[in-house]
């Protein structure tokens, strides 16, 4: 009886070893220049089930705004001439042009942007693309995004290509969203490839997002030319009008919050937005949608998405024609 199970098993392990590709074979036999390293996904598993599909598909619309915006902002042209095949047929940004960036601050965002490039591909390549939505990257949508957060209308007009305090203030808007609708998509996926594709965008947008505060946190009493406001003063006053557009409690948070939104309720700055725990706030892709449109309702698109975002998710909130 051991000497069959003993055969059994090998047979097993023996196939399982013939479908495991060439560098996971060469890591079953460690050696001088291959040390041992064992696959990270479940075999056997199911790669992607259930809604992961519906669910990463809606993640690509966030991810074609973040890679659009920082591609222009940062180079001068977009996702058209970095990698055409990802647009999948979708129209043109409107209004993205080059910002006027010094070095530093040029040499992160066309950094990002490149990583944007790749969250595309790996999203299109797992569960199948959806076309570039169109989205509105023209000054007056950010000018009309920060004048409801100050509560009238900011003179002159906020522009997010005017410097690069500015362009990074506009891009406070946008990781911090991704980040929290990963989290938020997370529970809901049964995929083991989908959950290891998440959980590095997750990382990845959390990384940008720290990048990001970090750099506003150094300038947070720096006042923002030509306004009479701080760093600080538009961080916390676009974190609260995320929540409100939101409409589901405190998820955003800006620089500096009273002490029982800090880390272990001793803290008053706040380089991280996180909750009680210190861990990411979730978003589910109908307060995503509210934020975005700028509307404050998913079946009202406009904002970034003037015709709405795509995917099923965010089609079938949209009202029939």
């Amino acid at each position: 009886m051991t000497n069959s199970y003993s055969m059994i098993s090998t047979r097993v392990i023996f196939v399982i070893i013939l479908l495991l590709p060439f560098n996971q074979l060469i890591s079953c036999f460690p050696g001088p220049d291959y040390p041992p390293c064992w696959p990270t996904s479940p075999l056997p598993g199911e790669p992607v089930c259930g809604d992961d599909v519906d669910n990463l598909q809606f993640a690509q619309n966030v991810e074609h705004l973040e890679a659009d915006y920082f591609l222009w902002g940062g180079l001068g042209f977009g996702l058209d001439e970095i990698a055409p095949w990802l647009v999948m047929g979708g129209p043109p940004p409107i209004g993205a042009r080059k910002a006027d960036l010094d070095y530093l601050t040029e040499a992160i965002i066309t950094e990002m942007a490149y990583q944007e490039v790749g969250h595309l591909r790996a999203l299109k390549s797992t569960v199948g693309g959806i076309p570039r939505p169109l989205m509105d990257l023209s000054a007056s949508t950010f000018a009309k995004f920060f004048d409801e957060a100050f509560g009238f209308a900011l003179d002159p007009p906020f522009d997010p290509y005017r410097d690069s305090l500015s362009y990074i203030l506009s891009v406070y808007v946008l990781p911090y969203v991704g980040l929290t609708a990963y989290t938020g998509a997370n529970p809901f996926l049964c995929g083991y490839r989908s959950k290891r594709l998440t959980a590095g965008l997750l990382s990845a947008e959390s990384g940008q997002d720290a990048i990001i505060r970090t750099y506003l946190y150094e300038r947070a009493k720096c006042l923002v030319e030509p306004y009479n406001y701080t760093v600080a003063e538009f961080t916390i006053r676009l974190s609260k009008l995320r929540n409100r557009l939101g409409m589901c409690g405190i998820k955003d948070e800006g620089l500096f919050v009273p002490i029982y939104l800090g880390a272990e309720n001793r803290t008053y700055s706040n380089l991280l937005s996180l909750n009680y725990d210190s861990l990411s706030y979730p978003r589910s892709p109908e307060e995503v949608l509210r934020i975005l449109y700028q509307t404050g309702d998913e079946h009202v698109p406009g904002g970034f998405y003037p015709h709405g975002a795509n995917g099923r998710i965010a089609r079938q909130l949209l009202p029939t024609p």
